[in-house]
């Protein structure tokens, strides 16, 4: 009996391994100290080229409504 508790131990400890690997976990990847300065530099430069587009645009509304009216 020993015997197959320690055959079916064996193979049920390599099971779990296996299914293991298969599923991977749900952590996130690590992004280093480095990488998110510079990805937080390019979203405020984003954010700063986004307040700047709409103040651009009603101008340029306007030149539209003076050419139409001429």
């Amino acid at each position: 009996m020993n015997r197959k508790k320690k055959i079916n131990q064996i193979y049920n400890a390599r099971m779990k391994k296996q299914n293991a690997k298969l599923h991977k976990s749900n952590k996130p990847r690590y992004i280093s100290k480095a990488d998110r300065a510079k990805m937080e530099a390019e979203q405020a430069l984003e954010a700063q080229a986004q307040e700047n587009l709409p103040q651009a645009e009603p101008v340029e509304s306007q030149t539209d409504a003076q050419s139409d009216s001429q």
